[in-house]
């Protein structure tokens, strides 16, 4: 019984130690590996706002040196009939 007792105590150490000597060579690898991932997505979304919203513009498209272009995300479809709103009426506070 003590026999059982001393070889289960010495498996647990040894895998203790083994995952920590394991851990402290993958560690590098494995920070490396996540500090990659990281810096690709924030490049990504960098990348998306340097866009300008939605506005890409194909390399073979893009506006030579001195050239304007107005860009609007509203239509003329999208705006309000500010008639069909209705009569605007102007209130005076009375004391």
């Amino acid at each position: 019984m003590l026999a059982g007792l001393i070889k289960t105590l010495l498996y647990i150490l040894f895998f203790y130690y083994g995952f920590r000597l394991i851990a402290k060579i993958l560690a590098p690898f494995l920070m490396r590996y996540a500090a990659k991932k990281v810096q690709d997505k924030f490049k990504d979304q960098m990348g998306q706002q340097r866009g300008g919203f939605g506005f890409k513009e194909p390399k073979e498209a893009q506006k030579k040196e001195g050239e304007v272009f107005v860009k609007s995300k509203l239509s003329t479809k999208d705006k309000a009939n500010t008639e069909a709103v209705g009569d605007y009426v102007d209130f005076e506070e009375i004391d």
